[in-house]
């Protein structure tokens, strides 16, 4: 049984002093194929270790993560297009807009979002979408930008089900982590009226912990859990959970 996990911020610090031993308890559970999301220019250097670490299993993005969109948002831009002229990256992101931590950027994360999304039309590769209390804003920019060469990831979905509807009519997956198993999120009423076609699995690593572990620090092994959840909600075996969802990420990543 191979698991996909399509959203690990694998190169973060919380990983410093075990990060080899918490990848392999993942390989060992059968988590083979980690995509690993960009921040900013300041995490490159430890992305690109992480392939050279484990190139069977290590597949990088590069994009600007809307909550580091500040003053120097046009520098790292340029280091984006730079790192995507230079060598291969199977996506571009996360990249999105995020109102929860500041609302003032929001006009240049506007203008960052829209351009990394033309520059992934530019290298046909999919976007994967970072979306925090901006799902208006989101599909104002996607809506200017939809035609066959958009399509992607909707990153830890937390949206209603009208919009998980909407994601998906933008070619959008959407990414399913640790929130489905909470009793809060929401997402676990309606998910089985969203075809499992649509979904992907991700961690969010360190962040989002799945039951039993919320509020303790993630990692890509507990994506175990978030499989479980969606075997009860689908009454479909683990099995076949994770032989989709892991055909899904090779039909969005081409891997």
């Amino acid at each position: 049984m191979v698991i996909t996990d399509t959203h690990t911020h694998l190169y973060s610090e919380a990983f410093d002093e075990d990060r080899h031993e918490m990848i392999n308890r993942a390989i060992k559970k059968g988590v083979t194929r980690f995509f690993i999301p960009a921040i900013d220019s300041t995490y490159t250097e430890a992305m690109l270790k992480l392939e050279s670490d484990y190139p069977e299993n290590i597949f990088l993005m590069m994009g600007l993560h809307p909550t580091h969109v500040k003053e120097d948002y046009e520098e790292e831009l340029l280091h984006v297009e730079e790192m995507l002229k230079k060598r291969q990256f199977y996506a571009v992101g996360e990249i999105g807009i995020d109102l929860y931590w500041d609302k003032t950027t929001l006009g240049i994360q506007q203008k960052a979002f829209k351009h990394q999304i033309q520059l992934a039309k530019k290298y046909r590769l999919p976007i994967v979408i970072h979306c925090r209390e901006a799902f208006n804003e989101i599909f104002e920019v996607l809506e200017t930008e939809k035609d066959e060469n958009l399509f992607g990831i909707f990153h830890c979905f937390t949206g209603t089900l009208e919009q998980a509807h909407q994601a998906i009519s933008y070619n959008m997956k959407l990414g399913v982590g640790g929130v489905v198993t909470f009793k809060n999120g929401k997402i676990d009423k309606f998910l089985n009226q969203i075809g499992l076609k649509h979904i992907v699995l991700e961690t969010d690593a360190p962040y989002l912990s799945p039951v039993p572990y919320r509020g303790k620090r993630n990692e890509s092994a507990y994506i175990v859990n978030v499989l479980e959840k969606l075997s009860n909600i689908y009454h479909t075996s683990v099995e076949d959970i994770a032989e989709i969802t892991t055909q899904n990420s090779k039909d969005i990543f081409k891997i």
